[in-house]
């Protein structure tokens, strides 16, 4: 009876079972040439550079060809007139060069002409989102790693239309990570195409609004972009001076100076923490001062910041007034060194001044403070005086003048009475 009912078993013979819709996707021919030559017939029509044309005909063939599916066929063809295969050269069937393409952009070569160009591509990704993410995530990667096969006006026109797109947040700058790929640094190759899309993209916006998008893209280092015996801020500096681009060399020193002067703070917070000599933390800072020199403003506010920041503020509130001064004391055989003329010790006072105004619990001893700094030698009292009179900071000016009246009254006297003898 079981073997009986084992054979005939219900069966779906003759039923079609339908597959899903992603299965079907899956396993459909991804013909690239196909999808070419029906785009082709889309833009064949369009008179030479009628951008509103151009605009018009490819969101109206997204509406029939399968853009997302063939995204990157879509921007070869778009920037750089053809389909692209492995290795970089173009698929060689025999068809002719895309009817819109960058590369079709009159020479020399002109940002302004390239922006019609992509104010195409704008219109073209604004009518489909979905075609951003591939853009800058496949694409643009994928022509950078081959732009040494170009000649020189096509590389011109795709870094200028990558530094264009960039600008106007259709791409991010990792896309120029592809660019630090060895095969292209070491002809300089790397450093010419940054060069030209950094140029594009400032005629367009501002430093800051560039130093944004390449902190965004994950671009920490521009030195990764040269070849290795010129990975130098110096080399780096006279690159962008000479390219006409003195706002990056500016950008590049100033953020070079931030990472120094953070690993300065740290290190030096570090040594008081563990209760060092001053000799042995002045011989640190000196240490450090001639491998990466910070100007002696900056050092001076990078030691007073190192040193305030290792003070446990945890007291009573009644003994905070105490512990300031007894701490700048400790400071101050270290400071001393550094405070080696009056523009410095100006400076000093300033940097003493901001602190006390940002930390209200030691505000009321700022004038303590400073007596202690000049006792000890790290200011003088022409220093203090000219901080009085015209060299003070806007935070809480007024507060700190009243408060340190009576200082520099005695100062004044004391210089007076000096000058008579």
């Amino acid at each position: 009876m079981s073997q009986q009912a084992t054979a005939t078993k219900p069966s779906l013979q003759g039923v079609r079972i339908k597959a899903r819709k992603g299965a079907v996707k899956a396993q459909a021919k991804h013909e690239p040439s196909v999808f070419r030559d029906q785009l082709y017939k889309h833009l064949e029509t369009v008179p030479e550079n009628d951008f509103d044309a151009f605009t018009n005909k490819l969101v109206q063939a997204g509406s029939t060809l399968e853009f997302l599916k063939y995204a990157d066929a879509l921007f070869e063809i778009v920037l750089v007139g053809g389909l692209i295969q492995p290795g970089g050269s173009y698929l060689d069937d025999g068809a002719p060069v895309s009817p819109f393409t960058i590369f079709n952009a009159k020479e020399p070569v002109q940002v302004d002409d390239l922006k019609k160009y992509v104010e195409v591509l704008n219109k073209l990704i604004r009518r489909y989102k979905y075609l951003q993410k591939p853009l800058e995530e496949s694409s643009l990667p994928g022509l950078l790693q081959y732009i040494n096969r170009w000649s020189t006006e096509q590389k011109d026109k795709l870094a200028i239309t990558i530094g264009l797109l960039i600008s106007q947040g259709l791409a991010t700058a990792s896309c120029l990570q592809s660019l630090t790929k060895d095969h292209l640094i070491k002809n300089d190759v790397s450093v010419g195409v940054i060069t030209i899309v950094f140029r594009a993209y400032l005629a367009d916006q501002s430093m800051d609004h560039l130093a944004g998008s390449l902190k965004r893209g994950n671009v920490r280092d521009l030195l990764a972009f040269f070849p290795p015996n010129k990975r130098e801020p110096k080399a780096l500096e006279e690159h962008f001076k000479k390219e006409g681009l003195p706002q990056i060399a500016e950008w590049y020193a100033k953020k070079q100076f931030a990472v120094v002067k953070e690993s300065l703070v740290k290190d030096l917070k570090e040594l008081c923490e563990h209760d060092e000599s001053a000799e042995t933390i002045v011989a640190a800072i000196k240490s450090k001062q001639e491998e990466q020199p910070l100007p002696e403003a900056e050092l001076i506010q990078c030691i007073w910041q190192g040193l305030i920041s290792s003070v446990d503020w945890s007291a009573r509130p009644d003994q905070i007034d105490g512990l300031a001064l007894r701490e700048v004391g400790n400071f101050a055989p270290i400071l001393e060194p550094f405070c080696t003329g009056p523009k410095i010790e100006v400076s000093l006072i300033n940097i003493v001044q901001v602190y006390c105004y940002e930390d209200t619990r030691i505000m009321k001893v700022f004038p303590q403070i400073l007596k202690v700094l000049y006792n000890k030698d790290c200011i003088s009292d022409q220093a203090i005086i000219y901080w009085h009179q015209k060299g003070s900071k806007p935070q809480g000016r007024q507060h700190f003048l009243k408060s340190t009246e009576t200082l520099v009254k005695f100062l004044q006297e004391q210089e007076d009475s000096e000058e008579d003898e």
